[in-house]
């Protein structure tokens, strides 16, 4: 009877687990306090959201120096998805009111995360971060996705083919729609299109020493971007 009483309590606890994961699956709350926290830019300031996935995340971790610029805002969260990243866009990105966003995705949809996704499905969520930033007055800079041989947790899906033309998708939107295409790809890769040791040991995310070269291209980026919205101002 007990063990039955057992059995009983964890599939609840499991079941109301499921259920609240479920209701929060773009994690929503998971910046909700430091968004209310944070407010708006004050005058002047050059705010950017640095939007992403565990690549994104983890960038601190080995680059905190980085992000010690208060204007700099991580909004990355490990294992999303186009899907999920488009759904909080408005709360990460939009409602902070940066002068410029930063995409970095792709890479997890590939990996089927959250389910089958196409190139094109991809591209396309990328495509309405984009607008939607844009339409709400701030500059994108649309990131290539890193290169990734394998992936260790879901082998055989062919990343170091599918990668390339998805980047190639990309910096064709970006390039007829007056957006900035940052290629980490071509700065990182190796011959297999895979990232090399000394640049991710896991194959996938960066070591300092990649985030190093990453940082590098992204504040090129970034200053050039900022630098054509204060033009237009």
């Amino acid at each position: 009877m007990k063990n039955l009483q057992r059995l009983v309590l964890l599939f609840l606890y499991i079941s109301v687990h499921q259920s609240m994961s479920a209701q929060d699956w773009a994690n929503l709350n998971r910046f909700k306090k430091q968004n209310d926290s944070l407010g708006l830019p004050t005058e002047g300031e050059q705010r950017v959201v640095f939007m992403g996935n565990s690549i994104t995340e983890g960038w601190p971790n080995s680059d905190p120096e980085y992000f010690d610029n208060p204007s700099y805002i991580n909004r990355g969260i490990g294992g999303q998805t186009t899907p999920q990243m488009l759904l909080r866009f408005r709360a990460d990105v939009i409602d902070l009111e940066p002068k410029a966003v930063v995409i970095l995705a792709g890479t997890n949809d590939i990996a089927g995360n959250t389910g089958p996704m196409t190139l094109e499905e991809i591209r396309d969520n990328i495509i309405s971060m984009a607008e939607l930033a844009k339409v709400n007055g701030i500059q994108v800079i649309i990131s290539s996705v890193l290169p990734a041989y394998d992936y260790t947790w879901k082998p055989g899906l062919e990343p170091n083919i599918k990668i390339p033309k998805l980047n190639a998708m990309l910096k064709d939107y970006a390039e007829n729609n007056g957006i900035l295409y940052l290629d980490y790809f071509t700065a990182m890769a190796d011959d297999r299109n895979g990232l090399p040791i000394e640049l991710a040991e896991d194959g996938v995310h960066p070591t300092k020493e990649g985030y190093m070269i990453m940082k590098k291209l992204a504040e090129e980026a970034i200053q050039t971007v900022l630098n054509k919205g204060n033009t237009q101002n």
